[in-house]
């Protein structure tokens, strides 16, 4: 058989995305402060944009405006361009569509007046961690050149949590001097060092951690004596919340015990994660929701929106270029200018929409509490609102909405739900909060289990499994209903 050539034509369809959809779905899935970069690096990359806030310049020469203009940006783009003037449908002026410029009227965020914070507390403040801060409180300490170097080893191996990692043995080895060091040297300068701020720091159990903070209390606090007893011989028994085998150690009545306690239970486990290296992440939201009245409000926070606008007077040397070349320039970053500005209020329009239609569906959430939470997933929203699921995907993540219960990810309205006796569904933030609420009302020398839990849902007509209330506690980081146990 005889190899042959044939052509033949075959008709498909197939979905392209033209850079401005690329820029657009960009733009949509951005977080507030990832908006504004990406803002700022077309400003810096583009003349034809602005911020409406920008004073306007002195005029100048058309031919200066361009030199100008190109030496600023780089080497020109080469465009395939004919003739030397623009077509006509490329508008100049400063139209309505060239400005956007959202909601301006919100209120402004202030801080509160500063109070006054004591030497721990500016430290934690300014983010330093807890090393430097003992490496400070060392270097105020008259140590000799052998201490001082034990005393650096020392705070070396102290981790975040405020625990010595290292034996005193290791310690020593560590060290480097002519003369060898002992574990009785490393001991002294660690009681030095655990003296230290804050109160615990150095220590190597939990029990020799609270024992040092129970150390530096006044000696006439309440129950001092029989903390120290506690901490020291019977740390197992609270643990396994064994009151009996307490009272019966300690030899004291139960109200003693509970007094005993509620000063353990004042103490720090872990004293240097309250100084910790990690700088607290605010939260700039991007859709304010407020009540007016008997009408819901939502709006854009003209605070996380960009204001842009088109340069008119650059914009205006499209028809005055002499050259080609100037006007290819010219022409390219004006488009590139209106696709991003639509880009933009595409993106600011869609998240509109997006959050006014969680608002709607989630009004008794936002005036009764949590126990009121409908359920809701993101096909929900796609379906009213005709766009797809991963357009409702982007548009709600790291997306924030401030309302009068507080500031919420987009994504927190969205949740599965439960059956109910009635044919009904159930979110399961709301079943959620209704365990929270049970547990908070228990007794709590007897704490409900979670399978008491499941049967008192049941009572109202919400069927959970004992499981799903166990993974719900857990998510909510409450403990289980033995390590709820307290003494009554």
């Amino acid at each position: 058989m005889r190899p042959s050539f044939q052509q033949t034509l075959r008709q498909t369809q197939q979905l392209t995305m033209t850079p401005q959809l690329q820029q657009a779905i960009r733009l949509l899935q951005l977080s507030s402060l990832d908006l504004e970069t990406e803002v700022q690096a077309i400003l810096d990359s583009n003349l034809m944009l602005e911020r409406i806030d920008e004073p306007q310049e002195l005029p100048v020469q058309p031919e200066t405006l361009v030199a100008q203009a190109a030496a600023d940006s780089g080497p020109e783009t080469e465009l395939d361009i004919s003739t030397g003037t623009l077509p006509d449908e490329l508008p100049v002026d400063s139209a309505w569509e060239d400005v956007y410029e959202p909601f301006d009227g919100a209120t402004s965020y202030s801080r509160g007046e500063e109070e006054e914070w004591d030497l721990y507390e500016r430290y934690a403040g300014a983010g330093e961690s807890l090393r430097d801060y003992l490496y400070w409180q060392m270097r105020l300490t008259p140590f000799g050149a052998r201490e001082l170097a034990l005393a650096t080893t020392i705070i070396d191996a102290i981790n975040e949590a405020g625990y010595l990692t290292l034996s005193l043995e290791e310690i020593c080895q560590g060290v480097r001097d002519e003369a060898p060091l002992t574990p009785a040297e490393a001991e002294a300068v660690l009681r030095v060092v655990q003296h230290f701020d804050p109160q615990g720091v150095g220590a190597r159990t939990p029990a020799e951690c609270l024992l040092l903070q129970l150390e530096v209390m006044p000696p006439d606090t309440p129950w001092l004596d029989q903390a120290r007893r506690l901490v020291e011989w019977h740390l197992e028994l609270l643990a396994d919340r064994d009151f009996n085998g307490l009272m019966r150690r300690l030899k004291v009545s139960r109200e003693d015990l509970q007094g005993i306690i509620s000063l353990i239970q004042s103490l720090d486990p872990h004293p240097g994660e309250r100084l910790s290296n990690n700088a607290p992440q605010y939260v700039v939201p991007d859709v304010l929701v407020y009540r007016n009245r008997s009408v819901w409000r939502v709006e854009l926070n003209p605070e996380s929106t960009p204001k842009l606008r088109i340069n008119a007077r650059y914009a205006a040397l499209t028809r005055q270029a002499r050259y080609n070349g100037d006007a290819a320039y010219l022409k390219n970053h004006l488009q590139e200018a209106r696709w991003f500005l639509k880009s933009l209020q595409n993106r600011n329009e869609t998240l509109l929409k997006v959050a006014s239609s969680i608002v709607e569906r989630q009004r008794e959430f936002l005036e009764r509490g949590d126990e009121f939470m409908k359920p809701l997933i993101l096909r929900d929203i796609a379906e009213e609102l005709s766009m797809h699921e991963s357009t409702i995907s982007r548009v709600t993540t790291q997306k924030y909405m401030h309302t009068p219960r507080g500031i919420y990810e987009l994504k927190f309205f969205f949740s599965s739900h439960v059956g109910t006796s009635d044919g009904g569904e159930c979110s399961s933030t709301a079943i959620r909060a209704m365990i929270r609420k049970l547990i908070q009302s228990e007794e709590p020398g007897k704490p409900l289990s979670d399978d008491k839990i499941a049967k008192q849902l049941e009572a109202e007509g919400i069927q959970v499994a004992r499981r799903t209330v166990a993974k719900y506690r857990e998510a909510m980081s409450i403990p289980s209903s033995s390590d709820r146990k307290r003494l009554v």
